[in-house]
């Protein structure tokens, strides 16, 4: 399971458990994240609706997302509530706590192949990578794409990095990301065509934030032409074609260019 740098969660905090037993009066869970600590739904927290029975929504084995309301130091336990988390909130967590497995996974079988232990591999590091980019997963991400450098930017040792970019290569796939609009330009002028031609240059060239970022432009049926970017992620996207239909507003305006743009959802 993944390690956290703390032994218990902080009140608000979302955190996977695990069901142990149910009684009428509550449940009793394992924290997946934190080590086995021991956590109390009461059964004033496990619905918002009317239900006959706690077991209609807790099962023991089940896994469940569950928000912390009150945290015991001295006895390492926690009451947690399951009627306090959003649906959004749990395929939130849900997707981050299957991210950090996978790259506990990797880690793990890099600790092996080093002769280190997990707990060696998250000190030296998952950790400085957390602390780098968030989360260990999307420093792999970064990785995958960017080589070694990032690794060695977040202060992971040499001997790590190697073994880490083989096993990151293997497991890791990043998936392209798209957002496309579609542009109207007119001219009435008799070298027209021509001044539509600079404004699309200028879109192009503009789109082109990053080395990342991938631009397909070409017409639908004239006054009509259709741009597609894709790269690793919508921030960079949306830098991209904020950038690229700037500029070519400012073109067609200095070449009398009707011009306007509409978003593709």
């Amino acid at each position: 399971m993944p390690l956290r740098r703390k032994e218990l969660p902080d009140v608000g905090e979302l955190v996977v458990g695990t069901v142990r037993e149910v009684y009428d009066y509550g449940a009793y869970l394992t924290l997946d994240e934190y080590q086995g600590v021991e956590a109390y739904l009461p059964w004033s927290e496990v619905a918002s609706r009317w239900v006959r029975s706690i077991e209609e929504a807790v099962k023991p084995g089940q896994k469940v997302v569950v928000k912390v309301i009150r945290v015991y130091p001295a006895r390492r336990q926690v009451d947690v509530s399951l009627k306090r988390v959003t649906d959004s909130e749990r395929r939130r967590k849900m997707t981050e706590w299957k991210r950090e497995q996978k790259a506990e996974k990797i880690l793990e079988i890099v600790a092996g192949k080093l002769g280190r232990s997990v707990e060696e591999a998250y000190r030296e590091v998952g950790w400085k990578l957390e602390d780098a980019y968030g989360e260990v997963m999307a420093a792999f991400e970064e990785a995958a794409i960017r080589g070694e450098e990032v690794l060695r930017r977040a202060g992971v040792p040499d001997e790590w990095i190697k073994p880490l970019l083989e096993e990151i290569k293997r497991h890791v796939e990043v998936k392209r990301v798209k957002i496309a609009g579609t542009f109207t330009l007119r001219s009435l002028s008799p070298d027209g065509v021509k001044r539509i031609k600079e404004v699309l240059k200028a879109v192009e060239r503009a789109a082109r934030v990053s080395s990342d970022v991938k631009v397909r432009l070409y017409t639908v049926g004239a006054p009509r032409y259709r741009i597609e970017l894709s790269a690793y992620d919508y921030k960079t996207l949306e830098k991209a074609l904020s950038s690229a239909v700037k500029a070519g507003e400012k073109v067609a305006s200095e070449l009398g260019v009707e011009f306007s743009f509409k978003r593709e959802e």
